[in-house]
């Protein structure tokens, strides 16, 4: 079984679009650090900046690649045309996998596999809403979707329009704000905006991403989760002194990275607006009756749609046109569960680790090692995966879930789960790091198949690899977060309202 790409390994990032690609512009940095996005038995260099531009991450890449003597496994500049059951699929499970090399249309070949994983992701097929805003037909400015941004310099001078408060809509504004003469964003429902850099300056998926944070999350009551997630959300800043604010807070909604923004918001160099009413031939009307007049661009960034167009569309939109996957991952409706979709599935966690495991079970799968239920037990976890996702991340088109509860419920499906109490019976201090530190990728290498005889250090010593490529200029001891201090402040609030209620009767 080999890897199909469309892509290819150390390529630059192209200065132009390709249909049927994913695409990104020359400015984007991760929003996961790199302890909490390595591949879980591959650490970053501990002289890797802790959150890189795309070109480092490439070359992690490369390298894991060639470290794991992957190349030849690897089937560069090939499109995927079609994939189809074989006519003796329900017996032996396979798939007709038809190919065209890159260049070479017409020229086709046709292989049989006897499983495959779709891992092409969700950022390829642009969504550009035209129809959902009046009057665009007649705007006289260029309109494009960040899809197809690369640069600012084509925008020097101009009044940008951005809509959509997204990760990539916040980057392309601030960005742009430094050549433009004006920048709007224009959002429907607003967003939390959060900094990379966290509490005491660490790391804020290291410090936010831990297994007893989502311990509380899970078993205080809602109202009480709720606060305190809204009060850590306002933190940084309040939000709806900044135009930010959601309209429900307290959904769980993938908050926006962005270390600039509300600098530029506070300098007048980006507006933050509501929905866009309609467009005439030079301005955007907005709901409020505000009005942006003489844009000379507005830019999507309206996220991406899901296409498969080399797959039947009811594999995996198996049910009133919405995605069925079983775990985010299997079609229930599936004779021979021989097809795995990864990449998929978002949650607050990163790509990489969480792509890992997806794949990892998969393997299990297809290799008969691991069974999936039956399919009804299937959509029966998928109803009641909806509801979930519909009560924590609100109405959303994407397969949101928890990270960790997500994490651990694939891996206790091939034994690589952390065992916490065997953990804090056997090895305390390094139980103590698992529960209370950053759940990073090396804890799904501490047991099970696939377990790495590096994973426990790699756990102790992942603060030692986060402060080094900031460290350049020693002037003490490095220091890092106490568990136990964070924990006093978060149960603070829980505490005092448990003796206010007490008081009061």
């Amino acid at each position: 079984m080999g890897l199909i790409s469309r892509a290819g390994v150390g390529k630059k990032i192209k200065d132009h679009t390709e249909e049927g690609k994913a695409s990104i512009y020359q400015s984007v940095f991760t929003n996961s650090s790199k302890e909490m996005m390595c591949f879980p038995d591959f650490p970053y260099p501990d002289d890797y900046p802790n959150y890189m531009h795309h070109s480092k991450l490439q070359e992690y890449i490369k390298t894991f690649i060639q470290k794991k003597d992957l190349l030849r496994y690897i089937q560069f500049e090939t499109l995927v045309s079609s994939i189809k059951k074989c006519t003796s699929f329900l017996v032996t499970g396979q798939w007709v996998v038809v190919t065209e090399k890159d260049g070479k249309q017409g020229k086709q070949e046709s292989t049989i596999f006897d499983a495959v994983m779709i891992c092409s992701g969700h950022h390829m097929y642009p969504n550009l809403p035209t129809d959902s805003f009046p009057g665009l037909d007649r705007f006289r400015g260029n309109y494009l979707h960040s899809w197809d941004y690369k640069n600012p310099e084509a925008f020097k001078g101009k009044r940008v329009l951005v809509i959509g408060l997204g990760n990539s809509g916040s980057d392309i504004a601030v960005e742009l704000s430094c050549l433009a003469t004006q920048v709007i964003i224009s959002t429907r429902s607003g967003s939390w905006v959060m900094s990379r850099v966290w509490d005491d300056g660490y790391l804020w998926d290291m410090v936010y991403i831990t297994r007893f944070a989502s311990f509380l999350q899970n078993v205080l009551p809602s109202f009480v989760s709720d606060w305190l997630y809204v009060q850590k959300m306002n933190t940084w800043f309040k939000h709806e002194n900044y135009g930010l604010m959601p309209l429900n807070g307290s959904l769980r909604k993938e908050p926006v990275f962005n270390d600039e923004l509300p600098s530029r918001i506070l300098c007048g160099l980006v507006s933050i607006k509501p929905s866009v009413k309609e467009f005439t031939e030079t301005s955007a009307v907005f709901e409020d009756g505000t009005v942006f007049e003489a844009i000379d661009s507005v830019i999507f960034a309206t996220g991406y749609d899901y296409s498969y167009p080399f797959l039947d569309e009811t594999i995996i939109k198996s049910r009133n046109n919405e995605v069925t996957l079983f775990k985010g991952i299997f079609p229930p409706l599936m004779e021979k569960p021989t097809l795995a979709v990864i990449g998929l599935v978002q949650s607050l966690g990163a790509a990489i680790p969480t792509a890992d495991l997806q794949a990892r079970w998969a393997a299990k799968v297809f290799a008969n090692s691991c069974t999936l239920p039956t399919m009804n037990e299937m959509m029966d976890d998928i109803d009641e995966k909806m509801g979930k996702k519909l009560k924590w991340f609100g109405q959303s088109q994407t397969l949101q879930t928890d990270y960790i509860t997500y994490m651990d419920e694939l891996g206790s499906f091939i034994g690589a789960k952390p065992n916490i109490p065997w953990l804090f019976l056997t090895d305390p201090r390094l139980a103590l790091e698992v529960y209370f530190g950053p759940c990073s990728p090396y804890q799904f290498r501490l047991m099970g198949p696939g377990k790495w005889d590096g994973a426990r250090n790699a756990i102790l010593t992942q603060w030692n690899r986060t402060v080094k490529p900031t460290r350049t200029r020693v002037v003490s001891e490095a220091q890092r977060p106490h568990p136990f201090y964070n924990l006093l402040k978060m149960l603070s609030f829980p505490l005092l309202l448990l003796a206010a209620t007490l008081t009061f009767y």
